[in-house]
């Protein structure tokens, strides 16, 4: 049953990504054809084609490496002009490129091409893939936090210390020296929902949980409800040093290294968590956080790329915020799945992952380099800037430019894509990062 449930995993994940890069070509499909432009194909995956069914001019299908997409727009740059033989390497790619690219444009349909269209229509065309995406990610996490809930911690107790010990000993640790918690000695029993704490009415835990830290020695007056029925307790925090952590839940350490630590008050309850369901938009504002992650991942790829590179010679532990291949999601997705958790937590995870997924496509998509959507859009930009330094000082409008030429930089920026899904992939299946504990 595990194995069936890890399965499952991969294939939601699998199926998860499909549909995103699917809807990510769709974005771009769907106004390229408002706009006019004739599109030839629109493919899921590369290499040879396993199915496909043409629908008026356009043809779609599949491709047996689904690790991707694409939709072929007519005339996506100028059309080149008649010359010889190209010599050179990178002179032959360019070339070829011009050729391939002219090859879109169909005979009786020369006005149907990409590159005639306005700045603003080409760049909308371009960013409907990654748009897409963004807006996938955001109706995941809508559905994860407005539909199923995020867990929070409730007013209802699920566990009682039996003693005060440090916080880095686990309760196992008891013994008959260690002082009685004074939630034990209060009392309190798992189960008990927080009613009131000190004469004021408890609606989070976190509201307990700040009263408790403020009042070390200080005697409470305290209503619970159990069984139905209200019950009056008291308790007395005892003074107890606990370790500062920062806001990614980390210790805080002092310039000697050393754990940084201050008096709360101290009970000994800990809280149950259940899914409390948010406010719609709230899944707009989760996406705009792993948005501004994500990124800050991308800008320091490089150096993130050369921790997992080190990480694969040395054994050491990868970084648990690094970037991870196809084959990392999966596994990951598999682990969940499979997991001894109650359904909902593990459905809220994966939906979580695939989120994550269509915004690491919305961010990497977006890098002005081609072959990536982003690359286009820059093309489009300059052509614009281009353009309108032209009106403004009274010169003749510039031809179309002709990104063909940059077909070498394309070459280069694919070859380290490719070499860096090949790291990846080893990485994770030789050294997999370990982000469930």
């Amino acid at each position: 049953m595990e194995i069936l449930l890890y399965l499952g995993g991969i294939l939601f994940m699998l199926v998860g990504l499909g549909v995103s890069i699917g809807l990510h070509e769709v974005g771009h499909l769907v106004p390229a054809k408002l706009f006019g432009v004739r599109v030839g194909q629109y493919m899921i995956g590369f290499g040879p084609r396993l199915w496909s069914k043409r629908f008026g001019e356009t043809e779609y299908g599949f491709k047996a490496l689904p690790v991707g997409g694409f939709i072929s727009m007519s005339g996506m740059y100028p059309p080149s002009a008649h010359t010889g033989p190209a010599t050179g390497m990178f002179a032959t790619l360019v070339q070829d490129a011009r050729v391939a690219n002219d090859e879109t444009i169909a005979e009786g349909a020369e006005d149907r091409v990409f590159y005639r269209l306005p700045v603003y229509k080409r760049i909308i065309v371009m960013l409907g893939g990654p748009v897409m995406n963004l807006i996938l990610a955001i109706l995941l996490f809508t559905l994860m936090a407005s539909g199923i809930g995020i867990q929070q911690a409730s007013t209802t107790v699920s566990a009682v210390s039996e003693c005060v010990v440090p916080a880095e000993v686990t309760q196992d640790a008891c013994t008959a020296d260690d002082p009685v918690a004074p939630a034990a000695q209060a009392g309190f029993q798992p189960g008990d929902t927080l009613v009131s704490l000190g004469g004021k009415a408890i609606t989070t835990f976190a509201e307990a949980s700040q009263i408790i830290q403020d009042s070390p020695g200080r005697t409470l007056d305290v209503v619970v409800r159990r069984d139905g029925q209200e019950i009056p307790l008291t308790l007395t925090p005892v003074a107890a040093e606990r370790g500062e952590v920062d806001t990614n839940g980390r210790p805080v350490l002092d310039k000697g290294g050393i754990p940084v630590t201050h008096s709360v008050g101290y009970a000994g309850i800990t809280a149950q968590y259940e899914y409390a369901r948010q406010p719609i938009g709230t899944g707009a504002e989760l996406t705009m956080q792993q948005v501004g992650g994500v990124t800050s991942l991308v800008v320091n790829l490089p150096v993130k790329l050369w921790d997992v590179g080190v990480s694969l010679i040395t054994g050491s532990e990868r970084d648990p915020n690094g970037p991870l291949s196809v084959v990392g999601v999966g596994r990951i997705a598999g682990e969940v799945a499979a997991a001894d958790a109650p359904v909902l937590n593990r459905l809220a995870v994966l939906l979580n992952l695939l989120a994550a997924l269509n915004i690491a496509l919305f961010v990497f998509n977006l890098i002005p380099l081609l072959p990536l959507d982003g690359g286009h859009v820059a093309v489009a930009l300059w052509e614009g800037i281009k353009r309108t330094w032209a009106k403004l000082t009274g010169r003749a409008q510039p031809k179309p430019v002709d990104a063909t030429r940059l077909v070498p930089v394309t070459v280069v920026v694919a070859v380290l894509l490719i070499a860096m899904g090949a790291l990846l992939i080893i990485a994770d299946l030789v050294k997999p990062m370990n982000l469930l504990g």
